[in-house]
């Protein structure tokens, strides 16, 4: 067994938790389900959602295994025959939940990036989702693979669970794994490695990771679980990363970790949080006095503009340099060729360059979010 660390108290009220499940947790070694392992995650829930006084929202992967299953495919399959393995697989996947978390009714949420990534889609998903809790109803959550090609793709749960959590806005993010957390190294080629019981700061073990899956039926490593840990930080949500299935959850009920703790971050509002996992559509170069500005929580205005790098649309993400430094990532309220023609000129020219003026701030400071040191920027 990995590290085991303890949490706060039973009693401590989570008022929603997301529960991440993924293929592996959900299959036998020969890739078939599992219904024994489902249903004692199932119960494994229950008990974590009456000890924390929780609402649970499950983000389970499985349909493309279980469709294979049922259709007899063989690996490797053509994307088409992914797509449809999916599709049927959903049908069977979400009639098991039902069963499993009984009494409860369950309801199936398929999403895709475009849920997440556009400001619109990612309100009327978290519509949908406030309104099937307040209703009592437990959402199972997976990402839309019938129809989702890679373009298209979030590419694995443990993201989707991360952004389920900003969704809901969850207190707790559970993901569980067929490794009890995260390790100094891959415990499959290192068994000397020693478990991570506590991570303070997601942004700092990234380089512990690795990138394979950890296993043939998965679509996620270590990887991916820290870089759903370190989303979901950053909008103050704690996330663990445990072994042990549904004997794992009610352990975790009871105080009690079998895997890795990772802290949240505070301070950061779940908007502002969003902002900064947005790909960017462009570059904003500053001089040193917005820059200074922009560290002070001001709003970036044309005048400390020097430069526009790439096309962009009103409402696009795009990332604010200074000297080859990353400050932030925010919203543009101009679009390219726009920001191009009143760079560095004072606001109240801005009506008379471009015809009309609706905002005095190219970024303002709502639609801002600062980045750490260690963020990156496109291409690196």
């Amino acid at each position: 067994m990995g590290a085991v660390s303890s949490v706060a108290p039973p009693t401590a009220r989570w008022r929603r938790v997301v529960v991440k499940v993924g293929t592996s947790s959900l299959t036998d070694d020969s890739g078939r389900l599992s219904r024994p392992k489902l249903w004692a995650i199932a119960r494994g829930m229950q008990v974590l959602a009456a000890a924390r006084d929780a609402q649970v929202v499950v983000v389970s992967s499985g349909a493309g295994a279980i469709g294979r299953e049922r259709l007899g495919l063989a690996l490797p399959l053509t994307l088409p025959e992914r797509q449809a393995a999916a599709a049927v697989g959903q049908a069977l996947l979400i009639l098991e939940w039902e069963r499993a978390l009984a009494p409860e009714p369950v309801a199936q949420l398929l999403l895709s990036a475009g849920d997440v990534q556009h400001r619109e889609r990612y309100v009327n998903a978290k519509s949908a989702l406030e309104a099937t809790l307040r209703l009592g109803v437990v959402p199972v959550i997976n990402e839309n693979d019938s129809v989702a090609t890679a373009e298209l793709k979030l590419g694995d749960n443990d993201t989707l669970s991360a952004w389920a959590a900003y969704l809901v806005d969850a207190e707790a993010l559970v993901i569980l794994t067929d490794v009890d957390g995260l390790f100094e190294a891959d415990p499959h080629s290192r068994p000397e490695a020693r478990p991570l019981a506590l991570v303070e700061d997601a942004e700092v073990v990234t380089y512990l990771a690795g990138g394979t899956p950890g296993t043939l039926r998965g679509t996620g490593g270590m990887a991916t679980k820290v870089r759903a840990a370190r989303i979901a930080s950053r909008a103050g949500i704690e996330t663990y990363v445990i072994g042990g299935g549904g004997a794992g959850l009610e352990a975790l009920a009871r105080g009690e970790v079998r895997g890795t703790r990772f802290l949240a971050k505070r301070g950061t509002s779940a908007r502002k949080a969003w902002i900064a996992e947005q790909a960017p559509r462009g570059r904003v170069i500053v001089d040193a006095g917005a820059a200074a500005a922009l560290e002070r929580g001001r709003s970036l205005l044309p005048s400390g503009v020097v430069a526009v790098e790439g096309r962009f649309a009103f409402g696009d993400p795009v990332d604010v340099v200074c000297e080859g430094r990353l400050l932030a990532r925010g919203l543009t309220n101009f679009e390219s060729t726009a920001l191009e023609r009143i760079r560095g000129c004072h606001t109240s020219l801005i009506a008379e360059r471009l015809g009309s003026k609706d905002y005095d701030e190219v970024i303002h400071r709502d639609n801002l979010a600062a980045l750490a040191a260690g963020d990156s920027m496109p291409g690196e």
